[in-house]
This record gives C-alpha cells, sequence and structure tokens, in this order.
C-alpha cells in the first residue's frame, strides 16, 4: 500500500491499517484509534481497496465448510512440519 501523505502525531499511515485493521473488524481497537483509522481509510483509495478486500476474504472464508482431512494427508503434513521444527535452530 502507498502512503496517502497523512502525518503527525494524532495520523495513521496506510501500513498501520494493514496493522490494525483485525482488531477493527472485531470492534477492539479503541475509539481514538477507530476513529483515526476511519479518517484515513475515507481518504485514501489504496487503504479503501485494501479493507474491501479483507473484509470479502474473511466473508468468503466464513462461508467454507469444514472438511476432515485425508488421513494420509494429516499423516504427511505432520511430518514436514515436524521436520520443519527440528531443522529452526
Amino acid at each position: 500500500m502507498s502512503e496517502c501523505g497523512a502525518s503527525g502525531p494524532s495520523s495513521i499511515e496506510c501500513r498501520q491499517i494493514a496493522e490494525l485493521l483485525g482488531e477493527y473488524l472485531e470492534g477492539t481497537l479503541p475509539q481514538q484509534t477507530r476513529e483515526l483509522l476511519e479518517w484515513h481509510i475515507e481518504g485514501c483509495a489504496p487503504c479503501v481497496a485494501f479493507v474491501n478486500t479483507y473484509r470479502g476474504t474473511i466473508t468468503a472464508a466464513r462461508k467454507l465448510r469444514d472438511v476432515d482431512i485425508p488421513p494420509e494427508l494429516k499423516k504427511r503434513l505432520l511430518a514436514v512440519l515436524r521436520a520443519q521444527r527440528a531443522a529452526k535452530p
């Protein structure tokens, strides 16, 4: 995302939108931060697009149904994850 030119101690930058978006959509941001975020988004087309994409992803993910992983795939996946963990210093 690009920077929109907002600056100052009471402003919020594009990169902060990405960092705070989960909390914003969950409604857990402090009021002042939420208001700054909303003010920024209103004037920033790239952030509007990002927020809309993020919301769309959440909506699509909620519509997915739970599917059991086949036992062989689960076994292979766990083996890969364990191998990666063991390889880390």
